[in-house]
């Protein structure tokens, strides 16, 4: 999933372009710019292994995890995230020979919570998240992850 609708700040050269990692709660491209700052945080529980208070034969039971996460992050083009000079600062509106610019008002910094769960299935690694965003103070509807990863 990756977000069109937010504009790659103008007149700026990149040199490679790349992905950053994701803040879950978003599609790909909530903020852009040629640097970036994110936290991830998890808080992972081994459930059945806890309650059965023993390691397991079953390495499905022993590695099913329930989570909690937090993600903030930024990315930004210029000096600073509210330098009011990137792709995301401003909004234009075209009809017909009308165009209107106008100031989008958005807080640099976005927000995404959730939880999910964690296990090794046949010798993968299977991690599912339920995830919301926070944009403006605005909670944004919930979107689902499903990734065969150790990462984030």
């Amino acid at each position: 999933m990756f977000d069109s609708t937010v504009p790659v700040t103008p007149n700026v050269n990149y040199g490679f372009q790349a992905l950053a990692t994701n803040m879950r709660g978003f599609s790909q491209n909530v903020r852009n710019g040629n640097s970036f700052a994110l936290i991830n945080s998890e808080l992972r529980w081994p459930v059945i292994r806890y309650l059965a208070g023993h390691p397991l034969k079953s390495n499905f039971l022993n590695s099913l995890q329930i989570i909690g996460f937090g993600d903030v992050g930024t990315a930004w083009s210029g000096k600073s995230p509210w330098s009011g000079k990137n792709g995301y600062d401003t909004e234009t509106i075209t009809n017909g020979p009308v165009t209107v610019t106008l100031d989008s008002n958005r807080s640099p910094i976005v927000e995404g919570f959730g939880a999910g769960a964690r296990a090794s299935i046949l010798g993968y690694f299977i991690r599912a998240d339920w995830a919301w965003g926070i944009d403006n103070g605005y909670i944004l509807p919930r979107i689902f992850y499903l990734s065969l990863s150790l990462d984030f």
